[in-house]
């Protein structure tokens, strides 16, 4: 995949603090085409985008999930629904060809929160492109946290890949998934150097956890939350409990803040080189030394040293979940069992032949 390009040990990344324009896909990567240029004028060989970024993340609504009408074919929810729908990607599809030609044209890895849509079904996706243009593959979030199970499916170990790149070995893990510890250490065994974490979170406790993962996996962590205003996402789109909250916070403005950010970027050792930063949108830089993952594991290698195989052993699933598999395998039909009554004719011909059975093995008498 990738040229015999010695590994480039310091790199510069960046993290783009910055909001979508919820639900146009267009505008959307026209943003995203621009802050790309801008980042990488600044030296940047990695840019990471935040969680759903292409094209909302669902923050205050609900989808009508409770109302009276919910469960008619005419209800609110489902509306939104169909548009959230319509403003998310294929994979493959139109919009990855058109990640694929940005990252190409500015010769830059670039790691984007998106959802994905698949037949019916909404995912909450990040995907990889290096810097010539190549789509890496996607990882779809495990499990939705919360309010976001209403409208994104469940991914599976099929894609939970971490990248060995020219740059480092990237990978990503999405928001609350940090806090499953099993993929975490999934991640640390498939040794990620360049820990991304798009998030849609941007409390301090989301802060200490970044912090954490890049001291325990000894790894660099690119942390990167949306910063969006109210006008970000289309009139009436938020439900009246989630507009008053919010709205008697904005002390008059009401173009109030919906999510904070707080992205940021640690060491391997849970020290910040950037960020965080808050109530602003901005991209955070920082220069990597891919060596300070090796300077760090030389006390804590939690899949190393530092690990005991004898007393604790995970097993991954890594195979593609199928809700209907359809084959036309000779191999795969069901194996013909024999009936009592042929178990006994069986036995009958045996003993005919003199032969004695013990223990599924045949001894002659």
């Amino acid at each position: 995949m990738f040229s015999k390009t010695k590994l480039s040990k310091k790199i510069r990344v960046a993290v783009v603090q910055t909001g979508s324009i919820a639900f146009d896909l267009e505008l959307c990567l026209v943003k995203l085409e621009k802050l790309t240029k801008a980042a990488v004028e600044n030296g940047a060989k990695l840019i990471l985008f935040p969680e759903a970024f292409l094209s909302a993340y669902p923050r205050g609504s609900s989808f009508g999930a409770g109302a009276d009408k919910y469960s008619t074919e005419e209800g609110e929810g489902r509306e939104r629904y169909r548009k959230y729908w319509d403003s998310s990607i294929d994979i493959p599809g139109p919009a990855i060809d058109r990640l694929s030609a940005i990252a190409k044209e500015h010769n830059v890895f670039l790691v984007v929160g998106v959802i994905e849509r698949e037949l019916g079904t909404l995912y909450c996706c990040a995907v990889h492109f290096d810097d010539k243009g190549e789509f890496l593959g996607k990882h779809r979030k495990l499990v939705p946290t919360f309010n976001e199970r209403m409208v994104w499916g469940r991914g599976d170990g099929s894609t939970i890949p971490v990248y060995d790149t020219p740059i480092g070995k990237i990978g990503t893990v999405i928001c609350y998934e940090n806090y499953m510890p099993l993929l975490r250490m999934t991640m640390y065994q498939k040794g990620i150097q360049i820990y991304c974490a798009p998030t849609a979170c941007g409390t301090e406790q989301w802060n200490a956890t970044a912090r954490h993962v890049a001291l325990e996996g000894r790894c660099f962590v690119l942390s990167c939350n949306q910063f969006t205003v109210r006008s970000d996402y289309p009139e009436n789109w938020f439900d009246p409990s989630f507009e008053s909250v919010l709205g008697s916070r904005a002390e008059g403005n009401a173009d109030y803040i919906v999510s904070r950010g707080g992205s940021s970027i640690v060491n391997p050792l849970g020290q910040y080189l950037a960020g965080p930063v808050f109530d602003r949108e901005e991209i955070l830089y920082a220069d990597l030394d891919l060596d300070d993952c090796i300077r760090g594991k030389m006390d804590v290698d939690v899949v190393g040293h530092y690990s005991r195989p004898d007393v604790f052993t995970l097993h991954v699933n890594s195979e593609p979940t199928r809700n209907i598999v359809h084959s036309n395998s000779q191999s795969e039909k069901p194996v013909k069992t024999s009936s009592l009554e042929e178990q006994v004719d069986t036995l009958g011909e045996n003993l005919k032949k003199n032969v004695h059975i013990c223990c599924n093995c045949k001894y002659p008498k």
